[in-house]
């Protein structure tokens, strides 16, 4: 809710106790944007809402409240319709007010959260010895934008990633590289990141064909987990090459992140089954260590258990969440902690969130939330492939959409005949394609399987990241051409809205706020993108020469106010962008 619409529903609030007395404190007065402009801008639905209670006609109710409401800075004389709607019409001069306020503000009005907290955001977590693929490319966007919108807001964010660097693959690993290429365990960089990939994958095979070499390989993660020093080094080896060729990816999407992978938790693994057998949840089961669950159970019915310690005596996934759930609660001290994680994992997080709430781990005031997204599908509506059916690298999808984008732009300028220096070119290039797969990603609902295209990703029509950086562009060629500072408007500068389409712009500028506040609470970064899809739309809708209003040719002191608009326009582009990841561009 806005900060318009939160002063108008306190008002409402205060007519109807006016009105009927002080039992109805607290009574949702139903206050929504209008559906139809002609109505104008809110309407509140109470009086249909009590009708029955108070055993009158809702307009009769309606008068009541409208008798005590007093938004006379804020609208117009409030109007009933139809069986009961209270209409409001925000007063010209209040917008006017609130646009010149956002304009002298660096933060366009948004305001910082009330109650500022620790909150952690789990995201990206790729393997180590494994490349990043076009399945790390939601967690890892997903999780930044996430991260940026609650750090706007002015929580404390602890961004985090758990890469899966501990286990019985790097036993398999290190066995594996002793035999084949031992120079890989004591020399850095002796592999580069593909021929380790290559290495494991034979690893793999020989580990899952070969019973001796099994037991070579767990007596590898035995030597690990004791702290050997060969093995130690070895695997400190294959995590810093991983770590190289995992930063290129992170450089090229602008991300930040600070590692915490699996074995941060190693050694805290003993004390949760202690906590666990303390609580009584922990039950023997065929030889491992589970807690039972309630609400899961396996085909045949019986209840299912969370395994946490195998029978063989190794731990699993679910030992070092729990591990580094605690760890987050006591030591990181968050009182909010986000996974970004494949749809598909959605029960595991169900199961182990369970066992900590069964075990007092989970404090009331602490929010554990799993974030959950689809898939990435080729064209043909299948999981994203490349030809030969291997997984998709994430290196070469990026590259692949930065060539795109080159090529695109190169046939541009020859079309309209433009010369561009190589850097000029590069730039474009790089941000074009960086943020058109960027913004594909979170222009969809997270929660839904999306197809992925370069052609539609590309386009500079539509709901793209080129659409919109080319929506930026356009306002700052309005500057060039008038050779116009908009930083030197000037708190002089006023804003006055006359046309309908500076109604327009004006009253959605002001929705920036609310929209980031929603995406904080829902952490749904998609509608964040429709927003500035559509402040796009209307603000060329207010620049056309044929619907719009003039800005350089108009007289003043209409031509400073618009240029007001187009700077505000620009600005809440900007900083809407910004908090996708996406950098904008002066000129393309």
């Amino acid at each position: 809710m806005n900060a318009t619409q939160e002063q108008l529903k306190a008002k409402l609030e205060q007519a109807l106790m006016a009105a009927f007395g002080d039992e109805y404190a607290g009574v949702d007065p139903i206050l929504v944007p209008a559906s139809n402009p002609k109505f104008g801008d809110y309407q509140a639905n109470v009086a249909l809402s009590l009708s029955k209670k108070l055993g009158q006609q809702p307009r009769a109710i309606a008068s009541a409240i409208v008798a005590k409401l007093d938004v006379s800075e804020i609208c117009e004389t409030p109007e009933i319709a139809g069986p009961g709607f209270i209409n409001l019409k925000l007063k010209t001069a209040y917008l006017e007010a609130q646009l010149n306020s956002i304009h002298a503000d660096s933060r366009l009005g948004v305001p910082t959260a009330k109650h500022p907290q620790r909150e952690i955001v789990d995201f990206s977590s790729p393997n180590i010895a494994k490349e990043m693929h076009v399945g790390h490319l939601r967690s890892t966007i997903i999780g930044d934008c996430i991260a940026r919108i609650l750090e706007f807001r002015g929580h404390d964010v602890l961004r985090l990633n758990h890469v899966g660097d501990w286990g019985t693959q790097f036993g398999m690993l290190i066995a594996y590289l002793r035999e084949v290429y031992p120079e890989a365990l004591t020399t850095a960089n002796a592999l580069d990141i593909g021929d380790l990939v290559s290495f494991y994958r034979q690893a793999k095979q020989r580990f899952d064909a070969d019973e001796a070499f099994q037991e070579t390989a767990r007596q590898e993660v035995v030597r690990l987990q004791a702290g050997a020093e060969d093995t130690l080094h070895a695997w400190k080896l294959l995590c810093e090459q991983s770590r190289q060729e995992f930063q290129v990816i992170y450089d090229l999407l602008n991300i930040k992140l600070t590692e915490r992978g699996e074995s941060f938790y190693n050694p805290l693994l003993p004390g949760v089954l202690v906590e666990l057998e303390k609580s009584g949840l922990l039950v023997e089961n065929q030889g491992a260590k589970c807690v039972f669950l309630d609400g899961f159970t396996n085909r045949e019915g019986e209840p299912l258990p969370l395994i946490v310690k195998k029978s063989d005596g190794g731990y699993n996934y679910a030992t070092t969440d729990l591990a580094a759930l605690r760890y987050r609660i006591e030591k990181d001290e968050a009182k909010r902690i986000i996974y970004v994680t494949d749809a598909g994992q959605a029960n595991h997080f169900a199961q182990f969130f369970q066992v900590a709430r069964k075990a007092g781990w989970i404090p009331d005031d602490v929010e554990l939330v799993h974030v959950p997204f689809g898939l990435v599908l080729g064209e043909d509506g299948k999981k994203f492939k490349t030809r030969s059916g291997d997984t998709v690298r994430l290196r070469d999808l990026l590259d692949e959409a930065v060539t795109r984008a080159r090529t695109d732009l190169e046939v541009r300028l020859k079309a309209e005949e433009r010369e561009e220096t190589a850097e000029f070119i590069d730039t474009v290039a790089g941000v074009v394609g960086i943020s058109a797969v960027k913004y594909a990603d979170l222009s969809q609902n997270r929660t839904s399987n999306y197809v992925f295209s370069f052609d539609k990703m590309l386009d500079l029509k539509g709901n793209t990241a080129p659409y919109m950086l080319y929506a930026y562009a356009r306002i700052q060629g309005i500057s060039r051409k008038g050779e116009i500072n908009f930083a030197e408007l000037g708190s002089n500068a006023k804003v006055i809205l006359q046309h309908e389409t500076e109604f327009a712009l004006a009253k959605f500028l002001l929705q920036l706020g609310e929209v980031i506040s929603t995406v904080e609470e829902d952490l749904l970064p998609n509608r964040l993108c429709e927003y500035l899809y559509e402040l796009s739309k209307k603000f060329n809708v207010f620049y056309d020469r044929n619907q719009g209003v003039p800005v350089l040719n108009a007289e003043e002191p209409l031509r400073t106010s618009r240029l007001v608009l187009c700077d505000l326009t620009a600005r809440t582009l900007k900083l809407g962008l910004s908090l996708l990841g996406i950098q904008v561009l002066e000129r393309m």
